[in-house]
């Protein structure tokens, strides 16, 4: 269920248009920027993340420092674009009007792209697709037909994601319970408030990981959401977003990293 496939064919299109529009690059002479790579002359990024979604981003509890996919994927951006990220919590809900103000730069959390979310904020490419899973207790024995067909069997997620979205679709008779954060939904999954969580496949593996022998994936529901970086609208920062994107996919970085945080075996 970790597996996480790569979007190659829209990388290579995204490739012929940032051809055009990506910022002169510094080619090695005098700048820190990586060679060939755009110079943002150590420019500050505010980026958003919640610092409650597994993998991508948490709170260490032994040092009090934000860890996750997102911080090491950021990190190497800024490193070969000589730019310095500033990470900046922020609540899930109302992040997108955020995004479209300009609050932020930057919006990185396993965001999934949408036409109706591409209207108001801009994204980078897509670096995976993900799928859509039902969190269940470790000793559930109910099938996806079970939850479906059985009133008392609860179901939540978080609030305003596409996770939201497909639950209430999937199950159409229930009353979703949405959450502010995915940590609170699991956290009632695990007490018997609710019986399962619809969640990413990925998150779910983090979330697995950090209760051993508590919970476990009992069904997929969808495998095709991509999740991409986010930014205001008219940002200058995507192109060079994507372009070191691509470099780090060529030569092996974003694979290496995808493997230390879970999204791929």
């Amino acid at each position: 269920m970790k597996k996480v496939t790569l979007i190659l064919s829209i990388m290579v299109l995204a490739s012929l248009v940032l051809t055009a529009c990506a910022p002169k690059t510094t080619g090695g002479g005098g700048g820190t920027a990586a060679a060939g790579m755009p110079d943002l002359k150590g420019r500050t990024i505010t980026v958003a993340v919640e610092n409650a979604y597994l993998p991508f981003n948490n709170i260490d509890s032994a040092t009090g420092k934000g860890v996750g996919w997102d911080y090491d994927v950021v990190a190497e951006l800024c490193k070969r674009l000589n730019c310095v990220p500033e990470f900046k919590q922020a609540a899930w809900d109302g992040i997108f009007p955020a995004m479209q103000a300009g609050e932020y730069d930057m919006l990185a959390d396993g965001v999934t792209f949408t036409m109706e979310r591409s209207y108001i904020v801009d994204f980078s490419i897509p670096y995976v697709i993900i799928g859509q899973v039902l969190l269940v207790r470790a000793d559930e024995t109910h099938t996806l037909d079970d939850f479906l067909a059985t009133d008392n069997l609860k179901v939540g997620t978080q609030i305003g994601t596409t996770n939201e979205i497909v639950a209430k679709k999937t199950f159409p008779t229930k009353e979703i319970q949405s959450f502010e954060d995915f940590g609170g939904a699991v956290l009632a999954l695990i007490s018997g408030d609710i019986d399962g969580v619809v969640i990413d496949n990925v998150s779910a593996s983090g979330y697995i990981g950090q209760n051993e022998g508590k919970i476990k994936i009992g069904s997929q529901i969808t495998s095709d959401e991509m999740l991409a970086f986010v930014f205001p609208p008219g940002s200058d920062l995507v192109a060079p977003i994507n372009a070191v994107m691509r470099a780090m996919h060529d030569d092996g970085t974003l694979e290496q990293i995808n493997k230390k945080w879970g999204l791929t075996q």
